[in-house]
């Protein structure tokens, strides 16, 4: 497989999901009636090996809904967390994960206005779960993919353009001439970060765990990009600005930073808190000296209003060639163990994919 490196987020119990569980559970009748697909079941809370591929009847879309054959499904670590048990807002097992993917609109429900069967589409939430052959999504979920982007880049979109979008503009409220710290920028949301970010004119630094990822994040457009694995990177990351510390960061892994990337915030500076797997210690002085804030971030909090905002500009970018996926690894369907093992694992390049 290849490998660069050698909406709504709608997770959890919903009334359109426990309908479709509900109806699996029935299961010979609906059988009967349509053919079956391949999809990732999860019937209990645990490791990857929970994940299994079964046979599922079709989905037939409701009032409202679409029903996409998904030609690509993307892998985020938030995919893990709830598969583990060990997020916020749980699905009712058993469930098929995934939020973000692409592919073609096969049917429409009644009222669907905005969008045709036929259509190439990417989306970023689903009602069923994005890891099988079809998802249900409501019509306001899915996105028209430019003919430029194809179906694995298009399920690279999702979740981390959106986070990527939100965390820069509808929380950090950057603007064009300030330095932002992209801290982890060659995976799928830090790479989606630098690409958003260069295209708004602001003055971009990365850090990446490996060369290739280095490399890769200097090529979407960071202008400075950091080992931060290296001792004393953060003091040549403050270096970089002339000595004035950064204006904005995105973290990725605050458990682990937050307490160091304080120190290297401009005054007025800010932390939006993107990725976290624990508890963290900090000195509150390192803010309160520097008048900073830090933000928390979860994506599902973006108002309609918000997720409208966000996804206009990422369809401008999109059609202009200025956002442009990475896919680092294309996986088989069956491979989801594998890519929510991977998901995890430092030295990211890029999107992981899977392929129904």
């Amino acid at each position: 497989m290849e490998s660069v490196c050698g909406g709504n987020l709608t997770v959890g119990s919903n009334p359109t999901l426990s309908a479709i569980n509900s109806r699996r559970k029935e299961g010979h009748h609906e059988s009967s009636r349509h053919p079956a697909m391949k999809a990732i079941r999860v019937h209990e809370f645990g490791g990857p090996e929970v994940l299994r591929l079964e046979t599922v009847p079709d989905l037939q879309p409701g009032p409202g809904q679409v029903l996409v054959r998904v030609r690509a499904a993307g892998v985020n670590p938030v995919d893990t967390y709830i598969r583990a048990g060990q997020y916020a807002r749980m699905p009712a097992l058993p469930f098929t994960p995934g939020v973000d993917g692409a592919g073609v609109i096969e049917s429409i429900g009644a009222g669907v206005a905005a969008i045709a069967a036929g259509e190439r589409v990417y989306f970023g939430g689903t009602q069923s779960g994005a890891y099988a052959g079809q998802a249900l999504c409501a019509e306001g979920q899915v996105h028209r993919l430019p003919d430029r982007i194809d179906f694995p880049e298009g399920a690279a979109i999702g979740v981390p353009y959106a986070t990527a979008w939100r965390a820069l503009f509808q929380r950090a409220r950057a603007l064009p001439g300030e330095s932002v710290l992209v801290h982890g920028a060659s995976g799928g949301v830090g790479l989606a970060a630098v690409q958003i970010a260069k295209a708004a004119g602001l003055s971009v630094l990365g850090t990446a765990g490996s060369a290739k990822g280095r490399e890769l994040a200097g090529l979407h457009g960071a202008r400075h990009v950091f080992d931060h694995g290296a001792a004393g990177y953060l003091d040549a990351v403050v270096a970089a600005t002339g000595g004035r510390g950064v204006d904005v960061v995105l973290e990725m892994l605050a458990n682990r930073n937050l307490g160091k990337v304080l120190k290297a915030l401009a005054p007025g500076g800010r932390v939006v808190l993107i990725g976290s797997r624990g508890t963290v210690e900090i000195d509150p002085r390192d803010a309160m000296s520097r008048d900073a804030s830090i933000l928390g971030f979860v994506l599902w909090n973006a108002s309609a209003t918000d997720l409208a905002a966000l996804y206009a500009g990422l369809g401008a970018g999109l059609d202009n060639g200025t956002l442009r996926p990475v896919v680092g690894r294309r996986l088989p369907l069956e491979q989801a163990a594998l890519a929510h093992r991977a998901v995890l694992e430092p030295g990211a390049c890029g999107r992981i994919v899977l392929l129904p």
